[in-house]
C-alpha cells in the first residue's frame, strides 16, 4: 500500500488500540491522570464516559499499561452478562480457583478468599469494565456489593466504568444511587479540537516513522476536523482513505480535496460539505489496483 511512498514503517491510523500511538492531548492525558490518582487513592468506583470514537478502549488499554507491579488487574469486554456470569468472568481473570458447579456462595467465598491473598502480598485489584454502557442493572448492582469486600485499610477492589453517555443514564436510576454515590472520580471524553486534530495526525504519522515536515497540508487538516468532528475513529479512518487517494494520484502531500474525498466515502462523517465534481469519490481507483489492496486490507474494526 501506501507506506513505502510516503516513508512509513507501518500503517498510521489503524483502529486497534496499539498503545504505542497513544496520544497525550490535553483531554486524553487529564483522563488518564484522573485514573492513576484514583486507583493510587483506592477509591471504590471510577467512571469514565465519551461518545462512540473517542478512545475509551485506548484510554483503558494504556492506563492498564501504566499501573505499576502494585497492581493486578482484571479486564471485561463484553459486560452485557447476568449477575453470576460477570463474577465468573472477574473470577476467571483473577485465576480463582472454583469448584465444578461451585454456588452463589462457593463462588464469592473463593472470589474474597483470592483477593484477600492478593491484598497480602501488598497487591492492589482492579476491574476495568469496557462498553459499561451494556452492563444489565442486576449486574450492575452485583458489582456495587463486590466493592463492599475489603479489610480494615482499604477495599479489596476497585472497578473502573468505561462507557458512552448512557450509562449515565442508566447510573441515575433510583434502584443503583446506592451505586452513583459511590463514583468518587468521573471524566467525559470529548472530540479533539481543530489544534488537537493537527498535533493528533502528526503524532500518529511520527510514531509510523515519517520524518517529513508536513504529510498533511493545513487544509487537508481542517477538512479532516470538519468532517470528523474531532472524533479520533473517525479521524482514522478517513486520514486512511485520504492518504490512499493521495497515493493514487501518486502525490507526496494530502490536500483538503483528498480527505473530502475520503469524507465522501465514509458514512459517519459530519454533514457533507463537499460538493460535485467529488460526488464519486474513487474513480481513480479503476486502474490502479489500490481499490483491489484495500480490499485487502479488511477494515474488520470498522464496526468496531
Amino acid at each position: 500500500m501506501y507506506q513505502a511512498h510516503f516513508g512509513l514503517r507501518e500503517a498510521p491510523f489503524g483502529l486497534t488500540p496499539d498503545t504505542s500511538f497513544f496520544f497525550n492531548g490535553p483531554q486524553s492525558q487529564k483522563a488518564l491522570n484522573t485514573l492513576l490518582v484514583a486507583a493510587r487513592n483506592g477509591e471504590g468506583f471510577i467512571k469514565i464516559t465519551g461518545e462512540v470514537g473517542t478512545g475509551k478502549t485506548f484510554l483503558c488499554r494504556k492506563f492498564m499499561q501504566s499501573l505499576g507491579p502494585e497492581f493486578v488487574t482484571a479486564y471485561i469486554p463484553n459486560p452485557n452478562l447476568p449477575p453470576r456470569s460477570l463474577i465468573l468472568a472477574l473470577a476467571d481473570d483473577l485465576e480463582v480457583l472454583l469448584e465444578k458447579d461451585a454456588d452463589q456462595h462457593q463462588l464469592l467465598k473463593s472470589l474474597n478468599l483470592r483477593l484477600l491473598n492478593l491484598a497480602a502480598q501488598g497487591k492492589r485489584v482492579l476491574l476495568c469494565v469496557d462498553e459499561a454502557q451494556a452492563i444489565p442493572v442486576d449486574s450492575l448492582e452485583a458489582l456495587r456489593l463486590l466493592t463492599n469486600l475489603e479489610t480494615e485499610k482499604r477495599k479489596l477492589l476497585q472497578i473502573v466504568l468505561f462507557g458512552q453517555p448512557e450509562l449515565d443514564v442508566k447510573l441515575a436510576l433510583p434502584e443503583i444511587r446506592q451505586l452513583a454515590q459511590r463514583i468518587t472520580f468521573h471524566y467525559h471524553l470529548g472530540p479533539l479540537s481543530r489544534d488537537d486534530v493537527d498535533f493528533y495526525v502528526a503524532h500518529r504519522l511520527r510514531v509510523a516513522g515519517f520524518d517529513g515536515a508536513r504529510l498533511f497540508s493545513r487544509g487537508g487538516v481542517s477538512k479532516l476536523y470538519q468532517a470528523s468532528g474531532g472524533i479520533p475513529r473517525l479521524i482514522n479512518i478517513m486520514a486512511h482513505k485520504a492518504l490512499m487517494v493521495a497515493y493514487g494520484e501518486g502525490r507526496q502531500q494530502v490536500s483538503g480535496r483528498h480527505v473530502a474525498l475520503a469524507a465522501s466515502d465514509t458514512l459517519a462523517s459530519k454533514p457533507r460539505f463537499w460538493q460535485a465534481p467529488w460526488r464519486r469519490p474513487w474513480p481513480w481507483l479503476a486502474g490502479t489496483g489500490v481499490l483491489a489492496a484495500a480490499c485487502g486490507l479488511s477494515w474488520t474494526l470498522l464496526n468496531r
